[in-house]
């Protein structure tokens, strides 16, 4: 079997789509009867590594349009038996390379992608959709209520992580030090500080230190990631009285994550706009107590507060309760957790296949 794989981005990119779309790559080339995965990206940030035997990885398709669809019109004459289309901005391209090769066709859907209808093209493309893979249920429900698609046309395929690139240690001296954080309980968002994102919760939890520092003096708020939002975060810490208690960290390299997510005392990110959240995986993975959102996928990530703390990011008590809540939780991996674990999500996008082909 020979798939094709449009997607945004994936090896060489940054954030969790490309990290989700990695896996599900590699979850395809783990399938025994499949030959080649062959996957065409809009961008390439980095040099691509990691890449699986089975994974054709066409770097040179990114770039343009130009020349992504000059790399779609050499697929033309490859052999292929099912179409993955990993954005629905791609659908379009998607649709009528599936119909001309009489091949089924796949929707991945992560989150705000797909909360709000796209156009008619879009729309019209959907219903040659043979299966629509959402990672989240919020995110399938959401889509659904403009997309009004049959429920036994979605499979659930929630992100996942490898459990043996986490686990619990030490907090790093050195790592410690650098952030100047010795003695201090720590509260840890790990996002894009982009202005386009500013759903991911960094505001609120600035909001609510005046009033957790007076319950918590030794409390620093560390914001790892960077983007042009961070002036702005760094002049509201200032205007809140908290400029010394919140550090940004920048941009942290992927094989920091794991040290850097180990330095929290909590790992927050309650906003409104996460599809799933793969970060909070991660997080858990170290034994990080985490807090998410009732009103994103991040219900999802915590199977609806089994896993961690949920709060109303719109109610700044709930937020502080859940934060102070998480501080007091045992540092520990939830057993629960196994269910996102890499195995598992292995054997769900086998299973999707399988559905998809049979049908």
């Amino acid at each position: 079997m020979n798939i094709l794989f449009l997607a945004t981005d994936a090896y060489g990119g940054h954030g969790g789509i490309a990290y989700y779309n990695r896996c599900l790559a590699e979850a395809l080339a783990e399938i025994p009867s499949v030959e080649q995965v062959t996957l065409l990206p809009r961008i390439v940030k980095e040099a691509p590594a990691g890449i699986p035997d089975k994974v054709s990885f066409k770097a040179e398709a990114a770039g343009s349009k130009g020349r992504y669809l000059r790399a779609l019109a050499a697929q033309w004459v490859k052999p292929c038996d099912l179409v993955i289309c990993g954005h629905i901005n791609l659908l379009p391209l998607a649709t009528a390379y599936s119909l001309a090769k009489r091949v089924p066709l796949v929707l991945q859907v992560h989150g705000i992608d797909v909360w709000q209808a796209p156009n008619a093209l879009r729309q019209a493309c959907l219903k040659r959709v043979s299966a629509i893979w959402s990672v989240s249920q919020f995110t399938r429900d959401r889509m659904n209520t403009w997309a009004k698609r049959p429920l036994t046309l979605y499979t659930l395929t929630p992100n996942t992580y490898h459990p043996e690139r986490y686990g619990m240690a030490p907090k790093r001296p050195d790592m410690l030090q650098h952030y100047g954080l010795q003695g201090k309980k720590v509260i840890l968002t790990l996002a894009r500080l982009d202005p386009r994102e500013r759903y991911k919760g960094v505001d609120e939890v600035i909001e609510a230190l005046p009033t957790l520092l007076l319950q918590q003096p030794d409390l620093c708020y560390l914001v790892a990631g960077d983007g042009d939002d961070k002036a702005r975060l760094i002049a509201k810490a200032k205007s809140l009285g908290v400029a010394e208690q919140v550090v940004f960290a920048g941009y942290v390299p992927e094989a920091e994550k794991a040290d850097l997510l180990r330095l929290a005392d909590v790992f927050a990110m309650p906003g409104r706009g996460e599809g799933f959240g793969i970060v909070y995986l991660e997080a858990m993975a170290c034994g990080v107590p985490v807090v998410g959102s009732q009103l994103d996928g991040s219900r999802d990530a915590l199977k609806n507060g089994e896993l961690g703390q949920l709060v109303d990011p719109d109610e700044p008590a709930d937020l502080r309760r859940g934060l102070l809540q998480a501080l007091e939780a045992p540092r520990q991996i939830p057993v629960g957790l196994q269910y996102f674990a890499w195995p598992l999500f292995a054997q769900r996008v086998a299973g999707a296949v399988g559905d998809v082909l049979a049908h």
